[in-house]
């Protein structure tokens, strides 16, 4: 028996480790879980279930169960409470439902230090074995994540790094590389990329010195993480150079988003430099884009809004369309125009 669950413990961790996106380890861990406490109490074993909170009256709740469904389950009152309590207390919590089980509560943190869900794993009590392997696997969980945001994350913004752009921005094209759409789908349905670059940032290092320059730049990444959503990857490419990648309902949407955006830097108040303004290029990511592909033509919007005026959101799509940029198209290294 012994052997039995050690052979299930370290298959869990296999599965664990094989991912690196936090969505993805986190759906992992899920069914890890599951599947240890499956092989462990067979079919008395109780659904492991995530909780995702979105305010303090409100829980999204999911569950994977042993054969990986996702089925929406209801939340019990004196349940929600404690999950709410695991929540903001960042301490494992228990809500006993019989003589025999219980049902214990463990907080998991995202790469910035924060509790980012919470664990729901029912099994009986004074199982030691079992709960002393579950609090090692999630210890392994929350190291690996540690381990992951130190590689991936730029250090002074928090954000996702450079280095880090070309895994995910492959994972998106390869959502839209193949894929047929189902007659009920939004036909307009998208994703962008988006440069920002902040205006005239040289003026600030020059003017307040690199440490304000660098304050500049932490709230200006913690004003992106505001603005937009939590699902919307956002990277530091260097300097005063950031990229974000967003699904919406075509141009008129992403405008409407980056344009938010700009408003919102340009009504903030920076410590000591107190105004900055924003610009950024966005272009339209389609089947068969390459990275380098989607850069150049964001670029391309960037360097035109740069050179009109600054402060404002240029497509490139539109761009061509109003005959203000002339598309170029690569293949390989030649470009053809």
């Amino acid at each position: 028996m012994h052997a039995y669950c050690t052979n299930a413990l370290l298959s869990s961790l296999v599965a664990l480790t094989h991912e690196r996106d936090e969505a993805a380890l986190e759906t992992s861990l899920i069914k890890a879980l599951a599947g240890f406490i499956a092989t462990i109490h067979g079919e008395a074993a109780k659904p492991v279930v995530i909780y995702h909170l979105s305010d303090e009256k409100q829980l999204l709740l999911s569950a994977f169960v042993v054969n990986e469904n996702k089925t929406e389950i209801p939340v019990a009152t004196l349940l929600k409470q404690t999950v709410i309590n695991c929540f903001q207390s960042g301490e494992i919590c228990s809500l006993i439902n019989t003589s025999d089980s219980n049902n214990k509560f463990y907080p998991l943190k995202n790469a910035t230090g924060q509790i980012a869900s919470v664990i729901g794993i029912a099994y009986p009590l004074n199982d030691i074995h079992t709960e002393v392997a579950i609090n090692m696997l999630l210890q392994i969980y929350q190291n690996y994540t540690n381990l992951i945001n130190d590689n991936e994350c730029d250090t002074l913004t928090g954000l996702l790094n450079r280095k880090t752009f070309e895994y995910k921005i492959n994972k998106v094209l390869a959502q839209t590389q193949g894929t047929t759409k189902r007659k009920e789908d939004k036909t307009d349905q998208a994703y962008f990329l988006a440069i920002f670059d902040i205006d005239h940032f040289k003026r600030v290092n020059d003017t307040f010195g690199h440490l304000i320059g660098d304050e500049v730049l932490l709230m200006f990444a913690q004003l992106m993480r505001q603005c937009f959503r939590e699902s919307d990857p956002l990277f530091r490419f260097g300097g005063e150079e950031f990229v974000g990648v967003f699904e919406c309902n075509g141009e008129g949407d992403i405008k409407m988003i980056l344009d938010r955006f700009r408003q919102k830097v340009a009504q903030f108040s920076f410590p000591q430099v107190d105004k900055v303004t924003v610009s950024a290029g966005c272009t339209r990511i389609s089947d068969f884009d390459t990275s380098s592909q989607l850069i150049d033509r964001a670029d391309s919007a960037l360097y035109y809004a740069k050179h009109h005026g600054r402060n404002c959101i240029a497509i490139y799509e539109q761009l061509i369309i109003d005959g203000e940029l002339q598309e170029v198209k690569k293949e390989g290294n030649i470009e053809f125009f």
